[in-house]
């Protein structure tokens, strides 16, 4: 048994409590991808619901917790998905939800909040410093703080993407993960190592926000004092120390890619797949691109977890 802070029950009960429109998402093999990748791709698609990104698996844990304990107020940090999936899932539970995020984050995702009914506030910084003014607030307020990748429902939330994909994976496969916090990682490489060990989990950041990378490699936490990468999704700082300890026992490694990889993915994945991705959804495939003899003729399945887009700087990106 792994001595992680995820539980395979709590992981399995969490299905019961989030609503259907996450569950279940696509899971197809790209073959329009294969002859440019040299290896069988698989993509699981998190992005066909009401917020675009595997984060209403999450929150709907949360605000069901929430609900259960009558409370009816919660703060959140975000860079933008993170903040949608919490006000759809406490519009629709009548909680009152409040989120912090940079001025500098996609407008897009900005104005959903706005528009799913959350109270937002920006601050004139990076991530890290509206999770500080989220923590300033919880305490003065005396309100639930969420923490995504600390707190456990995000991490057990996003496992159950795993529980549909483990009976898909052959031996040799390997799952490739965005790393950001850490919550879709630790709660996907968890359910991996239990039910199907043999799987490769491999996490991936830029090279521009890579503070998780290195304190995986290190076995420590590393800080950075900068990001700086189109991957805002991805773009944190300060690693969470309980988030390494659980990455150190379900990841098999963690790499790092370039801006320019993460450009050629997101094309990729419009001109051969027909999606529509965040670059931190590309990161899978950045890795395959940077690395085609590590992955070919081995099966891969890569995780499309959001696309929420700045539509100005999309069509950059696809043309640059």
């Amino acid at each position: 048994m792994l001595e992680t802070r995820l539980d395979l029950d709590r992981i399995r009960a969490a299905r019961q409590v989030i609503d259907p429109v996450f569950l279940d998402t696509p899971l197809y093999r790209c073959e329009a991808l294969e002859p440019l990748l040299g290896c069988s791709v698989n993509i699981k698609l998190e992005t066909a619901n009401p917020v675009r990104s595997f984060k209403g698996r999450g929150t709907e844990v949360v605000a069901d917790h929430l609900v259960r304990s009558d409370s009816r107020a919660v703060v959140c940090a975000s860079a933008g998905n993170l903040g949608q999936a919490l006000a759809w899932s406490g519009r629709r539970r009548n909680l009152d939800v409040t989120v912090v995020a940079s001025r500098f984050a996609t407008p897009a995702k900005l104005d959903r909040i706005r528009a799913l009914g959350a109270t937002l506030e920006l601050v004139d910084g990076d991530h890290e410093l509206a999770r500080d003014r989220a923590a300033e607030i919880a305490h003065h307020q005396g309100i639930r703080l969420l923490e995504d990748s600390l707190d456990l429902e995000t991490c057990e939330g996003a496992a159950t993407i795993a529980l549909e994909l483990v009976g898909s994976l052959e031996p040799n496969a390997a799952v490739l993960i965005a790393l950001g916090g850490g919550a879709m990682a630790t709660g996907i490489g968890y359910v991996l190592k239990m039910l199907a060990p043999d799987v490769e989990v491999i996490c991936v950041q830029p090279h521009g926000a890579p503070a998780l990378t290195l304190s995986w490699h290190q076995r420590r936490v590393v800080t950075t004092e900068t990001t700086n990468t189109i991957a805002d999704g991805v773009a944190g700082r300060r690693p969470i120390p309980e988030v390494l300890n659980d990455l150190l026992l379900v990841a098999d490694d963690a790499v790092l890619v370039e801006e320019s990889s993460i450009l050629k993915a997101i094309r990729l994945l419009h001109d051969q797949a027909g999606l529509i991705t965040e670059p931190s959804a590309a990161l899978g495939i950045a890795a395959v691109l940077e690395s085609p003899t590590r992955f070919t003729n081995r099966p891969i399945t890569t995780i499309i977890c959001g696309s929420n887009v700045d539509q100005s700087k999309y069509r950059n990106w696809l043309t640059a």
